[in-house]
C-alpha cells in the first residue's frame, strides 16, 4: 500500500532524524553491507531508480526478511539525508525502525490526527 502524502512526510523527517543520530546507513552498497551483517532492521527504498540499483539491494533485503518501505523518489529521499539522490536507507535503530513501521501502518485517518497532523 502507498504511502500518503503525511506519511511520507513523516517519514522522511524520521530518516534525516536517524542520519543526523547516525541510526540509519545511507546508499546501496552501505545497505548492503549491513544488510550482510544483520544490522538493518528496516530498509526504505526509492521506485524510482535504475533496475541495477534496485537489483543489488532488494534481492538481499529479501533474502534476510528485512522490511521494505517504498517511497517513489530517489531526490526526495536524497534531499532527506542531505544529500542530491539515493536509493535505498537502512534503518540500523531497533527504536527507530519501530517509530516507522508504526507509521507505515497506522490508517491514513490516525496518522491526519496525531501530534502535528491536521486536525
Amino acid at each position: 500500500m502507498p504511502l500518503d502524502d503525511v506519511a511520507r512526510r513523516r517519514l522522511l523527517a524520521l530518516v534525516g532524524l536517524g542520519v543526523r543520530g547516525r541510526l540509519v546507513v545511507v546508499g546501496v552498497n552501505q545497505v548492503r553491507d549491513a544488510a550482510l551483517k544483520d544490522e538493518v532492521v528496516i530498509a526504505v527504498v526509492a521506485s524510482d531508480v535504475s533496475r541495477h540499483s534496485i537489483d543489488k539491494v532488494v534481492p538481499l533485503l529479501r533474502a534476510r526478511r528485512i522490511r521494505m518501505v517504498e517511497v517513489p523518489s530517489a531526490a526526495e529521499l536524497g534531499a532527506a539525508v542531505g544529500r542530491e539522490a539515493t536509493a535505498a536507507i537502512g534503518v540500523v535503530d531497533r527504536e527507530l525502525a519501530r517509530g516507522i513501521q508504526a507509521l507505515v501502518e497506522a490508517p491514513a485517518a490516525a496518522r491526519e490526527s496525531g501530534p502535528g497532523g491536521a486536525q
